[in-house]
């Protein structure tokens, strides 16, 4: 399985209704999401400033992670984003790794 770091702000009704259910429910329901694609919550937290909620999960293909974000963002309710989480080594895997590449202007 694959660790997304995902950030998501609420917007329009999507505050409304974290105001009505709280974040409990809010969280119960990402955990609910996150069966559906066979994916498993490891952290959530609410933040103020430019993030409202953030947090780590684990779902098995990006196919299933794009279908999430999808469903999610297409609510309307709330804005969130996903980034793929790499352990340190991934990181040294891809240090061995020579691609070819030609910097723009050279």
């Amino acid at each position: 399985m694959t660790k997304y770091l995902f950030e998501a702000n609420y917007v329009g009704d999507g505050i409304k209704g974290l105001m009505q259910e709280g974040g409990t429910r809010r969280r119960d329901a990402v955990v609910e999401a996150l069966k559906s694609v066979g994916g498993t919550l490891d952290s959530f937290y609410y933040a103020f400033g430019d993030i409202d909620v953030l947090g780590v999960f684990d779902i098995p293909t990006d196919a299933d992670a794009a279908a999430l974000s999808l469903m999610i963002n297409s609510t309307g309710n709330v804005d969130v984003r996903l980034k793929p989480l790499m352990t340190v080594e991934d990181i040294d895997e891809a240090a061995k790794k020579t691609p070819s590449y030609r910097a723009p202007g050279q």
